[in-house]
Formats: structure tokens, sequence, C-alpha cells
């Protein structure tokens, strides 16, 4: 992404409105965006874990709970899941 180019523009991929789902359900806030941070939102550990949970489930692949901590909006993390595990 260039700096100049604004993540409104960018059309979200199926990892990225799958990770809205899960960040929404796992954290209780229908509100929530692709850019929501996961800490601002009220993320924990355990939320971390339900949401690697679940991305386990779908993509039968072990998805480290440090990529929450390390990428903390569905945006970003469906970034890394997509180049590490494909697309969901």
């Amino acid at each position: 992404m260039t700096p100049n180019t604004t993540t409104a523009a960018i059309a979200p991929t199926a990892t990225v409105e799958l990770l809205v789902g899960i960040f929404r359900d796992v954290l209780r806030l229908p509100e929530l965006t692709a850019e929501t941070d996961f800490y601002e939102a009220g993320g924990d550990s355990l939320t971390a874990f339900q949401i690697t949970g679940r991305l386990q489930e779908l993509l039968g692949a072990d998805v480290p709970v440090s990529l929450v901590f390390a990428y903390p909006t569905p945006r970003e993390l469906a970034e890394v899941v997509d180049a590490d595990y494909g697309t969901a």
C-alpha cells in the first residue's frame, strides 16, 4: 500500500469480511469494522484465543494467537492470514 492510499479505498476480501464477523461475534460489537483495533475494542488474551480458534477451525491450520496481537485489526490480520494460509 502506498502512503497516500487510504484503507477505505481498498475493497474488503473474503478473509477481511470473515474476520470482521469473527471479531464482532467474539468481542460482541456489531458495529466493529475492518479498521477496529482489537485492543481498543476491549480484546484480551481470552478473546484472542477465541479468534484464532475459529480461524483454525475454518482454515484447518494452526494460527498462532500472537498474530492477533501483532496485527490487531481484521484488515491487518487478514493480510497475514491470506499470505501465510491462503485466502479463507
